[in-house]
């Protein structure tokens, strides 16, 4: 018997109270981050994309990244294609930022921080040329700001080779397999040979 007089009790309870929470305001939905009035395109390698996009992405100023292929010479390439270098595609990121937060050059610089830019066709222990240290510019002023930076970085002493660093135009981007965007984001602790270096 008080047991269903409890049940009746909690059944009156929830009919009198149901309408409370309609007064108060709804909860803001979070949506994706407004795309700014003018952003700019870099595209870069340097060694396995996992790696570069995972460090690239946290950057104040990148809107979007995305790891592809370019600077081949077979049509919608796919990983096994461009894995064994035959492609000659590079594993590259594509990164789209806001000017106003985040200089190109300033971007290039952290570039030269997260990879070992005097190794050719190598990074660590990915071997091939789609690990290739490369800067493909998409205009004049890409092109005169990565040789100004090349230089500076080459000068300063911090690496004891030479900077063998591509810097050549914009080729055509393929976007990699959807397995392979945000990689690291997916598998956390997952393969890496990149870091940041002071």
């Amino acid at each position: 018997m008080k047991i269903i007089a409890t049940a009746f009790l909690l059944a009156a309870l929830v009919a009198l109270f149901a309408g409370c929470g309609d007064s108060a305001p709804p909860k803001e939905k979070k949506g994706p981050t407004p795309m700014p009035d003018r952003v700019e395109i870099a595209t870069f390698s340097g060694g396995c994309f996992w790696g570069v996009q995972e460090l690239i992405r946290e950057v104040p100023g990148v809107v979007t990244t995305q790891v592809g292929y370019t600077g081949g010479h077979l049509d919608n390439p796919h990983y096994d294609d461009t894995h064994d270098s035959a492609s000659g595609h590079a594993e590259a990121v594509q990164v789209t930022f806001d000017p106003a937060k985040l200089s190109y050059e300033k971007l290039l610089n952290l570039f030269f921080k997260l990879h070992d830019p005097t190794t050719p066709n190598r990074q660590g222990n990915d071997k091939g040329t789609q690990y290739r240290s490369a800067i493909f510019y998409h205009s004049e002023e890409q092109r005169l700001t990565a040789e100004k930076v090349k230089a500076e970085v080459d000068k300063s002493g911090k690496w004891k080779k030479p900077v063998v660093t591509e810097i050549v135009p914009a080729a055509k981007w393929w976007p990699a397999e959807e397995y392979h965007q945000d990689y690291l984001q997916k598998h956390p602790g997952g393969y890496t040979c990149h870091y940041w270096r002071d």
